[in-house]
C-alpha cells in the first residue's frame, strides 16, 4: 500500500472511531488514460459528522496516487471540518492537513482562541523541524483555510513522521466534535450565519478558478465526473438518488 493511501486509511478508520458512519455511495472513477478504473468516490454519513467525502485517484502512467478527505460537520455547527490531503505525484509525497474555519477568524477572538490556539505547539513543531512550506498553495487557498494549516512536500521520512502530527490534529477536533464548542465561545458568533457562510466558504475552496487542481481532474476524468466530485464537496445535502447502491 503507498505511503499517501496508507494515510487515507488510517484517517478514516479514526473517523469510523468516533461515531457510526453509514456508506451512502460508492462509485468508481474512469477516465480516458485507463480502461480501468483511475480512483473512486466514497460518501459516508454520520449524526455529528454530517458528511465524508473520500476522493481517491491513482494513475500508474503518470506517477499519481491522490487521497483526499474531507470530513464535514453541520450546517450550523461551529465545529471545523476536517480535511486530509495525502499525494504522490511527480516525484514527490505532500500532505495537507487542517482544520477549515467555521467563522471568519479575524473577527472572534474567542473563536481563535479555543478552536485553533492549542494546535499552535503541534503547529510550530512541524515547522521547526521541516521547516515552512514548500506546496504549491496560492494565496487565495490559504485565505479559505486556517492559519494553522500543515501543507508541504516531503521526503520519505518526513512524511512518515506526520502521522503522529495528523493524529494531534486529529484528536484536537475530535474533542471539538464530541463536547462542542463551548457555550460562551458560541455566543459570540450568534448571527454570523453560520450556514450561509460555510456554502460561501465552500464554493470558493473548491472553485476551478482558484484551485487549479480542478483542471487536472477535468483532464483526468472528464468534466462531467470533474463535477459530480465537486458537487459532494460543495453541500451537506443529499442528492436525489444517492444510495448505497448507486
Amino acid at each position: 500500500m503507498s505511503p499517501p493511501k496508507a494515510l487515507s486509511d488510517r484517517t478514516l478508520a479514526a473517523l469510523a472511531g468516533v461515531e457510526k458512519l453509514t456508506t451512502v455511495l460508492e462509485k468508481d472513477l474512469t477516465g480516458p488514460m485507463s480502461p480501468e478504473p483511475v480512483g473512486a468516490l466514497t460518501v459516508l454519513r454520520g449524526e455529528r459528522i454530517a458528511k465524508v467525502v473520500r476522493i481517491g485517484l491513482t494513475v500508474a502512467q503518470i506517477g499519481m496516487d491522490s487521497h483526499m478527505i474531507f470530513a464535514f460537520t453541520g450546517a450550523d455547527s461551529a465545529v471545523p471540518h476536517f480535511t486530509l490531503d495525502s499525494v504522490q505525484a511527480g516525484g514527490y509525497l505532500a500532505y495537507h492537513i487542517d482544520l477549515v474555519p467555521r467563522a471568519d477568524l479575524g473577527a472572534h477572538l474567542e473563536y481563535v482562541n479555543a478552536v485553533y490556539q492549542p494546535l499552535t505547539p503541534v503547529y510550530e513543531e512541524v515547522r521547526e523541524r521541516f521547516g515552512p512550506s514548500t506546496a504549491a498553495i496560492g494565496p487565495r487557498q490559504h485565505a479559505m483555510m486556517s492559519p494553522w494549516m500543515l501543507v508541504n512536500r516531503a521526503d520519505e521520512e518526513h512524511f512518515a513522521a506526520m502521522g503522529t502530527y495528523l493524529d494531534r490534529y486529529f484528536e484536537h477536533w475530535r474533542d471539538l466534535l464530541v463536547k462542542g464548542v463551548p457555550d460562551d465561545v458560541r455566543a459570540t458568533l450568534a448571527g454570523t450565519g453560520l450556514a450561509a457562510r460555510d456554502a460561501r466558504n465552500r464554493a470558493a475552496l473548491f472553485s476551478p478558478e482558484v484551485d487549479p487542481v480542478w483542471g487536472n481532474v477535468a483532464r483526468l476524468l472528464g468534466d462531467e465526473q470533474a463535477e459530480e466530485l465537486r458537487a459532494e464537496l460543495l453541500t451537506n445535502d443529499l442528492p436525489e438518488g444517492e444510495r448505497a447502491d448507486a
